[in-house]
């Protein structure tokens, strides 16, 4: 990038540790509760300021690049809400690394990093309430990237508890697949009997809040049914996870699905046997839960979580 002044800033995957729908709203959206836990890998965003009237947004990943990409909304409408005149160019680069479309929230996370940056880069004066709420109209998940580390959230994903973060090791298997209008798809799947009432995930927050470890038996999601009626074929990922030594669990509308160990060792070793079993039709990783976002950085260096 050819600025000078710049901020990088990292966004967080995320897993859901259990995901419970409660009901449909009357404005067609639903209730639910869930665990949102911040985890590697990171996409990496560096904005920076550039000469007036070249506003300018690239992404390594070809597919993502153009004005649908969620960051590169968050940006328009923080120039349109705070009257950011043309007078000021923005010139902004996302280096993907979270896999796209898998129920890790990467989109939103780059959308949250985004308003953080262009708040801070521009000495904005928008509250991070603010900056939540409009965060909110492009994704529910996205108030929670904000801070990040570990949460139990309610209504649409949006009324968020921080929790302390669990010990914890994650085996994270995300299958190279695409899966069309994927949300909105596995919300029509939903029967009666996908709803439930919460108690798992409160269970589990409690758990969590009282230093306990994760129970798998907990990590229930009202997609797992849709999402394997819709592609079958993921069944193998929840056998072969189950093979190594695994609990399978999905995140999110899927189809990324997980396992969580206590010990470091025996995650890497699950996480290659998966990873030999299933070769090249997913990405297999291990992560550990990363603590809540700190400080945003300047001049090219990030220190909103330290490594």
């Amino acid at each position: 990038m050819t600025a000078t002044r710049r901020i990088v800033l990292r966004a967080a995957a995320k897993l859901n540790l259990g995901l419970e729908i409660i009901g449909r709203r009357p404005d067609g959206y639903h209730d639910l509760l869930t665990i949102f836990q911040a985890v590697e890998p990171e996409d990496t965003l560096t904005i920076a300021l550039a000469p007036a009237g070249e506003d300018r947004f690239t992404v390594s990943d070809s597919r993502f690049d153009g004005p649908d990409n969620l960051a590169w909304r968050a940006l328009a409408m923080l120039r349109t809400r705070y009257n950011v005149g043309s007078g000021i160019g923005i010139e902004a680069r996302l280096d993907k690394m979270i896999p796209a479309a898998a129920g890790m929230g990467g989109a939103s996370s780059d959308a949250a990093s985004a308003l953080l940056a262009c708040r801070e880069l521009l000495d904005l004066p928008a509250s991070d309430d603010e900056l939540a709420a409009l965060g909110g109209t492009l994704g529910s998940d996205v108030p929670f990237f904000f801070r990040g580390g570990t949460a139990l959230a309610a209504g649409t994903g949006d009324v968020l508890t921080p929790l302390p973060s669990p010990r914890c090791w994650f085996v994270i298997v995300s299958p190279f697949i695409e899966i069309g209008r994927k949300t909105a798809t596995l919300y029509a799947a939903l029967r009666p009997e996908d709803f439930s009432d919460g108690s798992a995930v409160r269970e589990q927050a409690m758990r969590i809040g009282q230093g306990n470890p994760l129970d798998p038996t907990l990590l229930v999601n009202a997609f797992s049914r849709p999402l394997l009626s819709l592609r079958a074929d993921l069944s193998g990922i929840r056998d072969e996870i189950i093979r190594a030594g695994g609990v399978p669990a999905l995140s999110g509308a899927g189809p990324t699905h997980y396992a969580v160990f206590e010990d470091r060792e025996e995650a890497y070793k699950v996480a290659a046997r998966v990873r030999e079993r299933i070769g090249s039709s997913a990405a297999v990783f291990v992560s550990a839960p990363l603590p809540p976002r700190d400080v945003v950085g300047q001049e090219g260096a990030s220190t909103d979580r330290p490594h």
